[in-house]
């Protein structure tokens, strides 16, 4: 049985590329805290990723050039949703600046530990080539 490393590693790889995604927008909105009129964005995360093991178990598609189509209800970004204010400001910037640390520090969390277990995977791997 052939080895294939991009099944065990692909839906990690998307992840990190949300994560990283996510880190952007919420640091654009964090960045524009002051800004009136601007509203705070973000991208549902487990929808994102739901919708990425939806399009990893429709079957073996490969985008291997941009014209390619890709697999239904994916998105390589995530959906940008709007986030919904707890205390609305009266210049009509939605971004609280608290709510936006702590969600930029859980994802960073996140995304660490995404990359641990990619590199713990990575020395399995590695381990098992050299017959160790």
């Amino acid at each position: 049985m052939p080895l294939s490393i991009d099944k065990t590693i692909d839906i990690h790889t998307r992840a990190l590329s949300l994560q990283a995604r996510r880190a952007e927008l919420l640091g654009a909105n964090l960045a524009n805290a002051d800004t009136p009129g601007y509203k705070a964005r973000d991208i549902d995360f487990r929808a994102a990723m739901a919708a990425a093991e939806e399009g990893l178990a429709g079957g073996p598609l490969a985008v291997t050039r941009a014209g390619h189509l890709q697999p239904a209800g994916f998105s390589p970004d995530g959906e940008i949703l709007y986030r919904q204010p707890v205390q609305p400001s009266l210049d009509g910037n939605t971004v609280e600046t608290q709510v936006e640390m702590a969600q930029f520090a859980e994802n960073s969390v996140r995304y660490l530990a995404t990359l641990r277990f990619l590199s713990g995977k990575f020395n399995t791997y590695l381990t098992a080539f050299r017959g160790e």
